[in-house]
């Protein structure tokens, strides 16, 4: 079975081997839940199940819809909830957009001010921004609450 997009966790490389099983099954090949584990752990590149299954585990969940975070954005705090993601890159990074609880202003100018209460962001798994603004901080740092 040719897996056209690498699980990032868990729950996901669990439903590849029951993919796997099904579609197996339907061609008359029938193998174990456990079998269809081991299969599925050497395609990612692991030993085996349980190798898969411990560094896996160790991966952060992904952001999902309805999830309540807190971070900064251009450098300001800010909690919200999470009404829009996306994967991108195969799980490599997410587009989120961001409902902030309340409006930050992304201005550091006295003179000015310019709120925003919703925001679109691409991050990596690990919730932080690779677009820096000038002096090197992340656009954006998100995590769940």
């Amino acid at each position: 079975m040719p897996i056209t997009s690498l699980p990032a966790t868990l729950a996901q490389a669990r439903e590849q081997a029951r993919l796997l099983r099904a579609e197996l099954a339907s061609a008359g090949e029938a193998i174990s839940h456990s079998q269809a584990l081991e299969r599925v752990a050497r395609k990612l590149g692991y030993r085996d199940w349980n190798t898969a299954a411990a560094r896996l585990s160790n991966a952060p969940e992904p952001l999902q819809v309805g999830d309540r975070v807190a971070g900064r954005y251009l450098k300001q705090p800010f909690e919200g909830r999470i009404i829009a993601v996306s994967e991108q890159n195969g799980g490599a990074s997410f587009e989120v957009t961001v409902h902030f609880d309340q409006p930050v202003d992304v201005v550091t100018f006295e003179s000015f001010s310019a709120f925003r209460q919703r925001v679109t962001a691409t991050v990596g798994p690990d919730g932080v921004s690779a677009r820096k603004t000038s002096d090197g901080a992340p656009h954006m740092v998100i995590a769940r609450l």
